[in-house]
């Protein structure tokens, strides 16, 4: 199994870990749980410990609070099996020798590198691998849509779980206040996030100063380890009002009393940041505010992609914030290292068909496939997301399209978006009326194509020739023809089908 589970944050990834860790230590393997951080690493720990205490399974944290002295002898248990499930950050990837691994869990996939994910593998070669995250990488994404990797997704959120409240605007101490004595008011507490160390305790200074009657703890990695424990000890177990933190607090922290978070400077984070930032807050049955504050003179740029945060609400919205990341990054390299890679140069449609190519071939099935070029297209042929909101359904059509091998498949394919969801916009309309040419061309044996404004230029395999338009010149040098014909008079008969 390599298996990707997306869902929103706080709808339940972590227990359908932690049933799956259950359900392989009970089988008489090994487990293994990856964090990006030692604050969720532990957090994990704590949690799963106490779960599994009454079952008689045995759970070691392994991270960089851990002595050498117990680093020996968790790796010692790992090695010899006496310990069934290892917790940690990427410290595990070092030195780890499992006696029989059967599972391994990456919690907030998106915040390791593709060399750390892939090293797990190595572990051993029939290792099941189960990924979580809310806004997964370009690359793990895709490969999941590409069925390179099994695919889930959590659209229920928990019963009585309300949507949390986002408040964007110029940075002000008064809202501020409001802000904090209202959550403690009513009993919560309070996540404060100032991503730079060296002027933390500055803000810390400002906020006991404004607050002289509140609770602050100050985290950050940069802390001593003992100093950074017992801040975030005192923080989850209700001792200390508001956590003043750097973004340690960003990957699957839960703490259900919090139910309030500040992000100051929150023009310098990207939208997937912000997503995961909110989310650290409504894990409860109450009401939860966000609110983000950026300096007064910022660019349009960056209001616009703090605005969008509001946009990204309800069920499903971590998943369009990752889908959006892949249209705009590009999907990267399945079979290498990167991250995010150039979509744009080659488009979606055509990368789509060169994947299933490669996946078919692996499977060794027969590829037939419609080898034409055509460029020159103009306008846009996209899907949007006012027409098809669901991003997996408008993945879907373009996969479908890219591989269809005849104009009435593509015309099956144009009656069932009419039926499902209404009138083609102008973009949609474009695309299937250039797949449609596409095909046409492929059928008459045409190698490449280039649309003009009134002709198209023709280079045919081989042994092809097919006379689009009676006006035309051939040019040796490039073995083509220009035909002067409109695109329209080419898909005339195709057209007059449908009225038909």
């Amino acid at each position: 199994m390599d298996r990707l589970i997306v869902g929103d944050a706080g709808y339940g990834k972590t227990e359908v870990a932690i049933r799956a860790i259950f359900r392989t230590i009970v089988s008489g393997k090994q487990a293994v749980l990856l964090a990006p951080t030692t604050v969720l690493a532990k957090q994990l720990f704590e949690n799963i410990s106490e779960r599994f205490k009454p079952f008689g399974i045995r759970v070691a944290l392994l991270d960089r609070f851990t002595t050498k002295k117990e680093k020996e002898q968790i790796l010692k248990g790992v090695r010899t099996g006496t310990i069934d499930l290892l917790v940690g950050t990427h410290s595990v990837l070092n030195n780890v020798i499992f006696s029989d691994l059967g599972l391994v869990v990456i919690d907030e996939e998106q915040k390791f590198g593709v060399e750390q994910k892939e090293k797990f593998k190595k572990f051993r070669v029939n290792v099941n691998v189960l990924s979580m995250s809310a806004t997964p990488i370009p690359r793990t994404l895709h490969m999941a849509l590409s069925e390179l990797k099994e695919f889930s997704e959590l659209k229920t959120p928990p019963f009585g779980r309300k949507e949390t409240q986002v408040h964007i605007g110029v940075f002000d101490e008064r809202i501020i206040k409001i802000a904090i004595m209202r959550e403690l008011t009513r009993g919560g507490q309070v996540i404060y996030v100032h991503n730079r160390v060296n002027t933390i305790y500055d803000v810390y200074e400002r906020l006991k100063k404004l607050l002289p009657d509140v609770s602050i703890v100050v985290g950050h990695g940069q802390q001593p380890k003992s100093e950074l424990k017992n801040a975030i000890d005192l923080f989850f177990h209700g001792k200390a009002d508001v956590l003043l933190c750097t973004t340690i607090v960003e990957n699957g922290v839960d703490v259900p009393n919090a139910n309030t978070i500040i992000v100051d400077d929150a023009h310098r984070y990207g939208l997937a940041q912000l997503y995961q930032l909110r989310g650290r807050v409504g894990r409860s049955d109450k009401i939860s505010f966000a609110y983000f504050f950026h300096p007064k003179h910022v660019s349009d740029k960056v209001l616009e992609r703090l605005y969008a945060i509001k946009s990204y609400v309800g069920p499903g919205s971590g998943l369009k914030i990752a889908m959006r990341d892949m249209e705009i990054r590009g999907i990267g390299a399945i079979f290498g290292l990167e991250q995010h890679g150039y979509i744009n140069d080659v488009g979606l449609n055509y990368y789509l068909e060169l994947l299933n190519e490669a996946v078919l071939e692996s499977k060794g099935q027969m590829i037939n496939k419609i080898d034409t070029e055509v460029e020159g297209i103009p306008g846009s042929i996209v899907i949007p997301e006012f027409y098809i909101y669901d991003p997996f359904e408008r993945m879907r059509f373009y996969r479908r399209i890219a591989s269809t091998l005849s104009v009435d498949e593509i015309l099956d394919i144009r009656d069932e978006l009419i039926d499902r969801f209404g009138k083609l916009p102008e973009s949609v309309n474009n695309l299937i009326k250039y797949s449609i040419l596409r095909v046409i061309l492929w059928q008459e044996g045409v190698k490449k194509a280039t649309i003009g404004d009134s002709s198209i230029v023709v280079q045919f395999k081989d042994g092809f020739f097919k006379p689009f338009s009676q006006r035309y010149i051939y040019n040796d040098k490039e073995k083509s023809y220009i035909f002067f014909v409109d695109i329209d008079e080419i898909l005339e008969p195709v057209f007059d089908k449908i009225e038909r």
